[in-house]
């Protein structure tokens, strides 16, 4: 995989995981960097919403030991987290 491809993957990944941010919790206009709790975009059975979305629609497995902010607290975050879970 070239090099563009892998950036052109991750962008992909981020697109689908704001798109299910922005249509279930019926936000918009948040950045990459910012914090789901801190800004209330997302509360704690937000977070569970957003690992079963992870779960079923991306096929990841969340263990709980990676139930952490590091891990779900923003969308870049997650996207990394996820493209980690990939192999991306």
């Amino acid at each position: 995989m070239r090099q563009g491809e892998v950036g052109g993957a991750a962008s992909g990944l981020r697109e689908r995981i704001r798109a299910f941010i922005v249509e279930t919790f019926f936000v918009d206009g948040f950045g990459d960097e910012d914090s789901f709790l801190a800004r209330g975009i997302i509360d704690s059975m937000g977070l569970v919403q957003l690992v079963t979305f992870l779960e079923h629609d991306l096929g990841i497995r969340v263990d709980d030991d990676e139930l952490l902010p590091e891990n779900l607290d923003s969308l870049a975050r997650v996207t990394a987290f996820a493209g980690r879970k990939l192999g991306r």
